[in-house]
């Protein structure tokens, strides 16, 4: 490098960097072109969609592709923006639902662009459907909804006996000091701490081959009192584990180079406040695996016993001779 060269930009710290590609940028409108099966134009039976168009970059990850937890997140910062603008920007409808599915690995050094159709505004619950674009083609497609808070029926599930999070060790300490690109990236740059409450799925699956799997997590610092920051950091969160009971129930763990995994969908229902910045515990379990596929379950606790989310995800799991 020579003496004129400018200085490459220091890397914000993990949790400062999500926050940042979680600030979306407003690029403006787009409309949305739907055709029936012979291609012609179907606007006039349909009616034609507008979308208003928001822009992301990518976090960089050890592998080239997009984590797809990064895109959900966005997705969902995206979809509520909308909504919130409805209401003055007090927040009024939180998100309770969301519905996607991966399409195509996203590329992380290019951002994100996100189309979001403003389908229904009701009386209660306001309807959203984004479009997460990259190299003009989707890489993901989602539906989310969002409701005014109100009183009604309340009832939840236990969360599990097992170990606190207090005395285990998370992902970032049992790899530190490890030279490999894998390792440092779980040591250094991933914003939210990972405490496995049974053996850490990067190197053991366990004595046990069972279908279950208990994660503790949080953001690995104070977040900014935002409801729906919170919410795009806990979809966000769901993705990085969910898989795990699936490889434990078949003694896989995620460094086996026979392995090829990847998120195919993801559904998430918010049913209470968060706030992720606090421990989390994620109870998760599979109830079947078929044809190159895995699906699994999961529960989303506060450390007082609250469930405030609950997740599905079936993923492609294949083992290569």
């Amino acid at each position: 490098m020579s003496a004129d060269a400018p200085a490459e930009p220091r890397p914000l710290p993990p949790l400062e960097d999500l926050i940042e590609v979680l600030t979306l940028r407003d690029v403006g409108t787009a409309q949305i072109a739907v055709t029936d099966v012979q291609g012609r134009d179907a606007a006039e039976s349909i009616g034609a969609s507008s979308a208003r168009v928001f822009e992301g970059r990518s976090q960089k990850m050890p592998h080239g592709r997009v984590f797809g937890g990064q895109v959900l997140a966005q997705c969902v910062m995206a979809a509520g923006i909308t909504v919130r603008d409805l209401n003055d920007g007090d927040g009024a409808r939180p998100i309770h639902s969301l519905h996607g599915y991966f399409m195509r690995p996203g590329d992380d050094t290019l951002p994100i662009r996100f189309a979001v159709e403003e389908m229904r505004d009701g009386n209660s619950f306001s309807t959203r459907r984004v479009h997460a674009v990259q190299k003009g083609a989707p890489i993901m497609s989602m539906v989310c909804s969002f409701q005014e808070r109100a009183g009604g029926l309340d009832h939840q599930n236990g969360m599990p006996q097992v170990a606190g999070p207090d005395g285990l060790t998370s992902l970032a300490d049992a790899f530190r000091g490890v030279d490999h690109p894998g390792a440092r990236h779980l040591a250094e740059s991933r914003p939210i701490e990972l405490r496995p409450v049974e053996s850490n799925m990067f190197l053991d699956a366990g004595p046990e081959q069972v279908a279950t799997n208990h994660v503790w997590m949080r953001a690995i610092d104070r977040l900014p009192d935002d409801p729906l920051l919170h919410a795009a950091v806990l979809a966000y969160s769901s993705d990085y584990s969910l898989l795990e009971p699936v490889l434990r129930r078949h003694g896989l763990v995620w460094t086996d180079r026979r392995l090829r995994v990847a998120s195919l969908d993801h559904s998430m229902w918010f049913h209470r406040e968060v706030r992720v910045d606090e421990w989390l515990l994620y109870a998760q379990q599979s109830p079947s695996a078929v044809s190159g596929r895995g699906l699994s379950i999961g529960e989303i606790f506060s450390q007082d016993g609250t469930l405030v989310a609950t997740t599905a995800q079936e993923g492609m799991v294949r083992v290569k001779s």
